[in-house]
């Protein structure tokens, strides 16, 4: 720098992403008009300009305030026009400038600059220490960095002016325009070496880190290149020895069985996802095996493959015919469902529920269906079920995670169109792990089933083309919003002449052919069933008469093994030889006409039964005492009875003040067997009011009905298994609420030509053909 330079007016040269130090010499190729301008002015002049850089690269024409003040005043060596309109020069930095202000020029800029003069320029003892240490730490530098080349660190060696070192040095470092510019700003030597020396130190850090991360990666390069050319040498081994046992040939595998899966493209996508995932994971991983699970059973399931219905309504009704005696209801419904299938071809699947006593064939039903239907069978056990996981699987974040009885029972059937069994719907339960039943309805909704979620899957799946049929023993306990998706079918108890052909066309000959017995061996009597059927069993279904009749084929075996006998002949007698005394009394009707002793009849799960109600007075203060295990409604029933009595004792011909000199007993037999419901209030209004007149209760009437405090008798359920242990009971005639009249039709034509039906509408009327004379 020369010293006696004072303020002068120099034409300014904005430069974009670059900045000029003193004692730099560089080419620039220039653009802009005004900087063109500014140019031409300068070689018109003395060659000088001021090189000053902008503050924003992306403006074309910078403002004063977008320029930085401070500035390099350079020598232009040389300029040359270019074909293209640019200017290329040739540019030497001179020395520092600052702009004082700008002037007023249309043509190009121009500015009042004065020179800055360098602080401590002469070379020092300090400021030769500091360049010699500055120069081992470029030179340190150099080696590192590829960015400086060895002619540059032999210039910069050679240079002793403290100011054109620093100069030089900084404009060979890779720093960002803004730390350029405050070095440029620094006039003080000393204070820019030092500023230049934690600009090396940092730089050596960052090399020395880029330096290790390129060797980490290099490595971890090096080894994944070395596994890629092991595994393509293995695959390509294994290919040639055709040997597909290898994890490439497993994921080959797993990916054909993807495409010939035919899933929804939502699912293939997934599938197809978790398949790479599990390819680029270890074998050893813990996750790898979780994965290769989930893939095959998206695999396994059933997406669109569906068995062909059997539309043929006549062989169906031969089949369901073939297998179960009666239930014409039921069947009637199936063979409905085929009709309209025949018709429309798109039906969803309907949702039935069989309801009724243990052993009447639900279950074996169901199987029928599928058969009749020509359809894959499934079923599924709820009793017991407790846990909402059941149903819908676990998230595959759980360790033995699997997919809920839904999913499992669909990869099971391998079809989207089974008949699904849902065995025991009744007796699901709910506890901290979640409520079964709740997750039970998007299943049974065909408005929402053909999406339905596992959690496991986490895919929706169609369950729209199943038809799924439900059983259970008593419909009060499954949850209402539950048993609204279900068209609910009752099948009732088997009369006795049903019983009968069951086991003579159906149980009998399967039982004896399990155990090994022909024709020509056993002939069993009609008797000898009845006997069974009468002695040996109460119930609705047939169950236990299966196990008796089992009992028989295996005695017959032994003695036809044991050469006692050629050939079996069961009857009455022999039955009771074999099973011994009879276990039940046929007919539970009174032997003789009773005071204060009552015939109700009773629907229990189990199908209908009898139920004596008995009443005791005894001298005492009024005390009424329920026994028998009753419900609450039943002793509600007793109360209403009781009351009513009181306000007709007048019109029944019972002492006013009774209840304050009797103590009344109500008890119905047997007393461990809970009892519950309204049904037996007539018959308890009956029982108290033979008690406490004296009159007798007609042995052969039974009866069922609920009762108001005027007296009024309301309807009753489950008539026909009411009129059905009525029947097995002896008994000859049934009074019955006038209401139920219309459920007359539903008893079967054998038990309702054998009773007599008594319809009332009052307790009046019910006296009146129940009670005798007084005795």
């Amino acid at each position: 720098m020369v010293a006696e330079k004072t303020k002068r007016r120099i034409p300014l040269l904005p430069l974009r992403g670059l900045l000029v130090f003193p004692s730099m010499v560089l080419h620039l190729d220039v653009g802009r008009a005004k900087s063109v301008q500014a140019l031409e002015f300068a070689m018109n002049e003395d060659e000088e300009i001021l090189l000053s850089t902008q503050k924003e690269i992306s403006i074309d024409e910078p403002t004063e305030d977008e320029i930085y003040s401070i500035g390099t005043i350079a020598k232009i060596k040389q300029l040359l026009k270019l074909p293209n309109g640019t200017v290329r020069i040739h540019v030497e930095g001179l020395y520092r400038a600052e702009i004082e202000q700008y002037v007023e020029n249309a043509e190009f800029l121009e500015v009042d600059i004065s020179p800055l003069t360098e602080e401590q320029k002469e070379r020092t003892t300090e400021t030769q220490a500091i360049m010699r240490s500055l120069l081992e730490m470029f030179e340190q530098y150099t080696k590192v960095s590829k960015k400086v080349s060895q002619e540059t660190l032999a210039t910069v060696s050679d240079i002793t002016e403290p100011h054109r070192f620093a100069d030089v040095l900084a404009s060979n470092l890779p720093l960002k325009l803004a730390e350029k510019q405050e070095l440029l700003e620094m006039n003080n030597v000393v204070e820019r070496l030092l500023h230049l020396i934690d600009i090396l130190n940092n730089e050596q850090e960052v090399l020395g880190l880029e330096k290790k991360i390129g060797q980490r990666v290099k490595k971890s390069m090096e080894k994944t290149q070395k596994e890629y050319y092991l595994r393509e040498q293995m695959k390509a081994i294994q290919k040639e020895l055709g040997d597909r046992e290898g994890r490439g040939g497993e994921v080959a595998t797993l990916r054909e069985k993807i495409e010939e899966a035919e899933m929804p493209e939502s699912v293939e996508e997934k599938a197809l996802k978790e398949l790479d995932r599990y390819e680029k994971m270890p074998a050893n991983s813990a996750e790898s095996s979780v994965l290769r699970n989930y893939i095959e059973w998206l695999i396994q399931l059933p997406w669109v493959y569906e068995t062909e219905d059997q539309l043929d309504v006549n062989r169906a009704e031969e089949i369901l015919n073939e297998d179960h005696y009666g239930l014409e209801k039921v069947k009637e419904r199936v063979l409905e469902y085929l009709a309209v299938q025949q018709l429309t071809n798109e039906l969803k699947g309907p949702i039935l529920c069989l309801s009724g006593p243990p052993g009447v064939g639900k279950t074996s039903l169901a199987r029928s269906i599928a058969r009749s239907l020509d359809r894959e069978f499934v079923r599924i056990s709820l009793g017991g079920v407790r846990d909402e996981a059941e149903i819908r699987g676990h998230r595959r974040t759980y360790v033995g995670a699997m997919p809920g009885r839904m999913i499992q029972g669909m990869k099971k059937a391998g079809s989207i169109n089974p008949v699904f069994l849902l065995d025991e719907i009744d007796k699901m339960a709910n506890d901290f792990r979640g409520d079964p039943s709740s997750a039970l309805l998007e299943v049974l909704d065909p408005e929402q089933n053909h999406n339905f979620s596992d959690h496991y899957i986490e895919e929706p799946y169609d369950l729209s083309k199943v038809m799924f049929v439900t059983t259970a023993n008593n419909i009060a306990t499954i949850p209402g919003p539950l048993r609204d998706r279900m068209e609910m079918i009752h099948i009732a108890g088997y009369t006795e002449v049903e019983k009968m052909q069951i086991a003579q066309n159906y149980l009998l000959p399967k039982q004896m052919k399990d155990h090994g017995i022909k024709k020509s061996m056993m002939q069993v009597k009609d008797e000898a069933i009845q006997k069974v059927i009468r002695y040996y069993t109460r119930e609705a279904g047939v169950r236990n008469l299966e196990r008796q009749l089992a009992t028989l084929c295996r005695k017959a075996a032994k003695m036809i093994v044991t050469g006692t006998k050629k050939r079996v002949i069961l009857t009455a007698k022999t039955v009771e030889d074999m099973l011994g005394k009879p276990r039940f009394r046929y007919g539970q009707a009174e032997e003789e006409d009773q005071v204060g002793a009552a015939t109700g009849l009773a629907y229990t799960s189990a199908g209908g039964d009898t139920l004596s109600i008995e009443v005791s007075l005894a001298p005492g203060k009024g005390k009424l005492t329920l026994t028998g295990k009753l419900g609450d409604v039943m002793k509600e029933s007793a109360q209403a009875a009781f009351s009513y009595i009181r306000a007709r004792s007048k019109e029944l011909e019972i002492e006013p003040d009774f209840h304050e000199k009797n103590d009344i007993h109500i008890h119905v037999p047997e007393g461990a067997t809970p009892k519950d419901g309204p049904s037996a209030g007539i018959t308890m209004a009956t029982a108290l009011i033979s008690a406490l007149t004296g009159r007798v209760v007609k042995k052969e009437v039974g009866m069922t009905g609920e009762i108001t405090l005027r007296g009024r008798v309301l309807p009753i359920g489950g008539l026909k298994e009411k009129s059905m242990s009525a029947h097995r009971a002896g008994l000859k005639t049934i009074i019955i609420p006038k209401d139920n009249e219309k459920d007359l039709e539903d008893v079967p034509e054998s038990v309702r030509e054998d009773l007599n039906y008594i319809l009332v509408g009052h307790l009046d009327d019910v006296l009146k053909h129940a009670l005798g004379e007084k005795k």
